[in-house]
């Protein structure tokens, strides 16, 4: 048994000891995470607490074959996503990093116009809509393919959130092997979100 998994048992088991040890071993990465994203270091804190609480909620739902600290991560970008709806800014997820840069939000402020906002909610319509429509066609043609382990492959990358060397140690390919998976997956989502001939505005870095 993984020492995540040990430590799960305890904490499940009313550990006290336990939980101090998972609190102390990512609350630090959790507060970098979260304070990087929100400027602000006390709704930091908030969101860090509300966090570990979401996670002793879901415990008994908690799968141990997912990594504990890519699950409490995930927990903690909810958090954060539901917060900075509140705030009224509004998280990206671009396709490519973007240059200079200096935080995934954008600030609506209180002198920001109707208009502006009403496009911004547009904006983020047309992005998921387009991310959508061009991932679930990279998913339809490995299925036409039998591309199953590339498709598993994906899903452990993407939906789980492992990283390349769990899944290629889970499915037994190479970490290059994976690698090339997700960057072909990339550079196939890029063309297909070029090809729907979206304003650039929706995702500039494309144009970049």
């Amino acid at each position: 048994m993984s020492a995540d998994a040990l430590l799960i048992r305890r904490v499940r088991q009313g550990d006290n000891e336990a939980w101090g040890e998972l609190i102390a071993r990512f609350e630090g990465r959790l507060l970098a995470y979260v304070e990087h994203r929100t400027g602000n270091r006390a709704a930091a804190e908030d969101l860090v607490q509300e966090t570990f609480l979401g996670f002793l909620t879901s415990l008994p739902n908690y799968d141990h074959r997912q990594p504990l600290e890519g699950y409490l991560f995930s927990i903690a970008a909810h958090k954060l996503t539901d917060y900075l709806r509140r705030e009224g800014r509004r998280p990206t997820l671009p396709l490519l990093a973007r240059r200079g840069t200096s935080g995934p939000c954008e600030p609506i402020g209180h002198g920001r116009p109707a208009s502006s906002i009403a496009r911004s909610v547009e904006r983020r319509r047309l992005e998921e809509d387009s991310l959508a429509a061009a991932l679930t066609a990279q998913i339809e043609r490995c299925r036409r393919h039998g591309q199953w382990d590339r498709l598993e492959c994906l899903e452990l990358l993407l939906v789980r959130g492992w990283s390349n060397k769990e899944v290629a140690s889970r499915l037994k390919l190479t970490e290059q092997t994976v690698a090339n998976y997700k960057f072909e997956l990339l550079e196939k989502l890029q063309a297909a979100v070029r090809s729907q001939r979206l304003p650039k505005e929706v995702f500039p870095e494309l144009y970049e």
